[in-house]
């Protein structure tokens, strides 16, 4: 074996947490497996002979790359008002998958990827590697530039905004009873059953891209989001069970065509939180790699 093939042998070892962190850092597929590409450009370019911890060095390439990525998409996102899901994982309910479980390692839902938009890159990338994945204040002091009591304080409060969040039921089978409650109710434009399983707080976001405009939002209360699920109804008989990060969500295909992806997040029997990804762009995008995206077929 050649010296590149011994690196990319090497490199591959490592491939699977790198992908899981850069998800973490990015909440997009597409981007992290870009991170993780640069990642190995870079390791290709460099001399690695006096690295004696490979993963912990690919880390820190991957959270730079990320942390580049991060403050480019803030630039751009800064003036946007519509509403932003981070890319779903789904699976189907009947089965495992390898490289599913492994991007999943530690459960990451779509709500807690929500919360972690709203950090700023280097509070995010500070919780993300510090309280995810172990890494030392120090290490991410270096990639960030800033003081190790800076780093400290940012991953604090990034910790403070997470643990705010509601802490979603670890009962699979009652978030699942939730959620079949949530479709049929919706199926039968039924007002009030919707209502009885959303919490009064319930917070909803659609993301359906470009188009039309204006349409991407987020919805507040169970009467506004009862109103929105209403219309529903009409692709409800085309929604199927799957598995969305880890917890029971929908998947709606008409025709072979995906037409959005639902995850929820439930707590105490009762959905706080719907967020709903039917951009066109994005879900072509998401089923055109089958190892991304599988339906319950």
């Amino acid at each position: 074996m050649d010296e590149r093939g011994f690196l990319a042998e090497r490199f591959e070892e490592h491939r699977g947490h790198l992908r899981a962190v850069a998800y973490r850092m990015l909440g997009s597929i597409s981007d992290a497996d870009d991170a993780v590409q640069e990642a190995w450009l870079r390791m290709s370019r460099a001399d690695t002979d006096g690295i004696h911890n490979l993963r912990g060095w690919l880390t820190r390439v991957v959270a730079r790359v990320c942390l580049d990525m991060l403050r480019a998409r803030a630039s751009r996102r800064e003036d946007s008002l519509d509403a932003h899901v981070p890319d779903p994982i789904i699976a189907a309910e009947n089965g495992t998958d390898p490289e599913y479980e492994a991007l999943l390692a530690s459960s990451v839902g779509l709500a807690l990827l929500a919360v972690l938009e709203t950090l700023t890159p280097a509070a995010r990338l500070a919780f993300v590697l510090h309280d995810m994945f172990g890494v030392p204040f120090d290490e991410i002091a270096s990639i960030v530039g800033r003081s190790q009591d800076a780093v400290t304080q940012l991953a604090s409060r990034a910790r403070r905004r997470v643990r705010a969040a509601p802490v979603p039921d670890i009962d699979v089978a009652r978030q699942r009873q939730a959620v079949d409650a949530f479709l049929a109710a919706s199926r039968n434009g039924d007002f009030d059953a919707l209502l009885a399983v959303l919490d009064p707080d319930v917070t909803l976001r659609a993301d359906v891209g470009a188009e039309p405009a204006g349409a991407s939002r987020v919805v507040f209360g169970a009467a506004a989001v009862a109103r929105q699920a209403l219309t529903f109804a009409s692709r409800g008989q085309f929604a199927q069970p799957v598995v969305v990060n880890g917890a029971p969500g929908l998947l709606v295909v008409a025709r072979g065509r995906p037409l959005a992806i639902i995850a929820f997040s439930i707590v105490r029997g009762k959905i706080v939180e719907i967020n709903i990804l039917a951009d066109p762009a994005r879900l072509r995008e998401a089923f055109g790699d089958k190892r991304e995206a599988r339906t319950a077929q």
